[in-house]
């Protein structure tokens, strides 16, 4: 009879408490949510024009892209250039602000459109990006 309750005894020493393993996964987990940026992307690819006195804007609520064709991306789906003040203006809040990614090649006057598009739905802060040179 001693032997069997020596054997149970092993055997239950012998399980691995998987607890403070699955908490420190859920620690690393949550710490890697918190710490990543998250980077905006306005869906096309874009070549910027360059300039010297280019400054980040982080605080940009939405991107809009035109494409070298004409084309106008609003937060990475396309949409009518006609339609990108309502948009925009429906995407934003109170102080939100526009950023608008031009390709190098696009023309002017779509780049003018968009712009007078945003300030007709009644959008103030809009900005134009460029790449810094290496001035």
């Amino acid at each position: 009879m001693r032997r069997r309750r020596s054997i149970n005894a092993t055997e239950e020493s012998n399980e691995v408490n998987l607890t403070p393993m699955l908490d420190v996964v859920f620690i690393m987990l949550i710490f890697f949510i918190v710490t990543t940026s998250f980077v905006k992307e306005s869906g096309v690819e874009i070549n910027r024009p360059e300039s010297s006195a280019a400054t980040p804007r982080p605080d940009a609520q939405v991107l809009v892209a035109v494409s070298p064709q004409g084309a106008v991306w609003v937060d990475g789906s396309p949409v009518d250039i006609h339609r990108v003040g309502q948009e925009v203006a429906a995407m934003l809040s109170d102080n939100g602000s526009v950023v608008i990614q031009a390709d190098r090649d696009s023309t002017t006057g779509v780049l003018i459109e968009v712009m007078d598009q945003l300030r007709e739905a009644g959008v103030d802060q809009i900005a134009v990006a460029a790449s810094r040179s290496g001035l």
